[in-house]
């Protein structure tokens, strides 16, 4: 899966010459959290945070006036408060790849880039949808959790077992156990009773972690 799949094309954008208050009501009406910055030649030239802005913004508690508030907040312009090294992944770029970039760097989203076009943002909201389809968690069935050592051929074993009892695997990932010598496997099965998985697990010289209807 690449990010081009999953990302949300079209970004709302913003110029560096934007005020402060503008800025603002922009993320509030499209309910985003950062917004792409782009120059006058449609080139991305940084990004801003809502918690830049709102840490910019006069605090509520200030003796300035109505008047001397608003004029302050419009002199202040996105261009002094955006991030200009942004970090940013091609759109042909593996999905995983780009939330390895999101954790090591502490961000929420990536600008999205096709050469040096601007074509879509990738979020941590976008990768959590991903992560809800991969366990199937809007999907009905037996969920079910085991450990097995790390050697070759445990899936095969594992979904060769459920397709001869005619089960069907609705969603399968593996997870490092507490240590290098074994996965935790989390797999989504339809088509089959609890007491016949705990028979296949036990066939497997597995652990059963968890198993429950979902």
């Amino acid at each position: 899966m690449l990010v081009r799949e999953r990302m949300s094309p079209h970004p709302i954008t913003i110029t560096p010459d934007t005020n402060l208050h503008d800025a603002l009501r922009i993320m509030q009406e499209n309910k985003v959290r950062r917004l792409p910055v782009l120059d006058e030649k449609h080139k991305l030239v940084g990004i801003v945070l809502e918690k830049d802005l709102l840490y910019a913004s006069p605090s509520p508690a200030t003796s300035l006036s109505v008047w001397e508030l608003n004029y302050l907040v419009s002199r202040i312009t996105v261009g002094e408060l955006m991030s200009r090294d942004v970090i940013t992944v091609e759109e042909d770029c593996p999905l995983e790849e780009a939330a390895r970039i999101m954790v090591d760097n502490d961000i929420a989203g990536l600008p999205v880039m096709r050469g040096d076009e601007l074509v879509g943002m990738i979020t941590e909201s976008d990768l959590f949808k991903v992560f809800l389809e991969l366990l199937g968690a809007r999907d009905q069935g037996l969920r079910v959790t085991i450990k097995v050592h790390e050697e070759k051929g445990v899936l095969a074993h594992l979904t060769r077992a459920l397709a001869d009892c005619g089960a069907n695997i609705v969603t399968l990932g593996t997870f490092w156990g507490n240590d290098l010598t074994s996965r935790e496997i989390v797999f989504k099965v339809q088509g089959i009773g609890r007491q016949e998985m705990r028979d296949i697990v036990h066939g497997l010289d597995a652990e059963l972690l968890d198993i429950r209807e979902s």
